[in-house]
C-alpha cells in the first residue's frame, strides 16, 4: 500500500484556486505548478542566487519545494498505475 507523505501547510502566497494546472501527456494527466506559482518560484530561486533570502522567504520556498516533491510522487503514480493497467491488457 502507497502512503503518501503529509503537507504540514502551504505558503501563504499559495492561491487556493489555479494553483496547478493539468497537462496530458500520452493520456495521462500530470500536475504542475500554474504559470503564477513558477514564476514566484522563480523569482525566490533568483534572489536566492544574488542575496540571501529572509527567513519568511526562505520557509515559502520550502514549502514550494514540498508541493513539487508531492505533485512528482502523484504524477509518477498515476504513471505507473496506467502503465501496469496496460502491460496487464497486453
Amino acid at each position: 500500500m502507497l502512503l503518501l507523505p503529509k503537507l504540514q501547510s502551504l505558503p501563504n502566497s499559495f492561491p487556493i484556486e489555479g494553483a496547478v494546472k493539468i497537462e496530458l501527456v500520452e493520456g495521462i494527466p500530470i500536475f504542475r505548478a500554474s504559470s503564477p506559482i513558477q514564476e514566484r518560484i522563480d523569482a525566490l530561486l533568483e534572489k536566492q542566487k544574488k542575496l540571501f533570502l529572509n527567513s519568511e522567504e526562505k520557509q515559502e520556498l520550502d514549502l514550494y519545494e514540498e508541493i513539487d516533491d508531492y505533485l512528482s510522487l502523484v504524477n509518477r503514480t498515476v504513471r505507473n498505475i496506467y502503465l501496469n493497467q496496460n502491460q496487464l491488457n497486453l
